[in-house]
């Protein structure tokens, strides 16, 4: 596991760490990634593992996979998280990470990206 950057969401402090195995997190077991609220970490886990079957394209996905993580931190500190079913609805929370670089592009295009 290594740490792989520091991101602010919503004024609190988050860790990312990639390559993150059952050794170093027991809890990743079966999952690509993983945030823990409780200690404002965010956990990839080790995706390539050189198996030709994988992706092949793992560099996308794992990105995909910080997105996705990052999104439910982003509702969590919002309080989102704890007040509705949909605030750590997978499918939305992956639909997110999925659309948001399209989304970003076409705001972008517009020049309408921020304020």
């Amino acid at each position: 596991m290594k740490e792989f950057s520091k991101v602010n969401v919503l004024g609190t402090q988050y860790t990312i760490y990639k390559d993150t195995t059952e050794l170093d997190r027991p809890f990743i077991s079966g999952a690509d990634g993983l945030t823990d609220f409780t200690t404002k970490e965010i956990f990839i886990a080790a995706l390539d593992d050189g198996d030709p079957n994988n992706m092949q394209a793992m560099e996308h996905y794992e990105k995909r996979t910080i997105r996705h993580e990052l999104i439910h931190a982003i509702l969590f500190e919002s309080g989102l998280d704890h007040n509705s079913k949909w605030g750590r609805d997978e499918e939305l929370v992956d639909w997110i990470a999925i659309q948001f670089p399209k989304l970003l592009a076409a705001f972008k295009a517009l020049n309408i990206e921020s304020f």
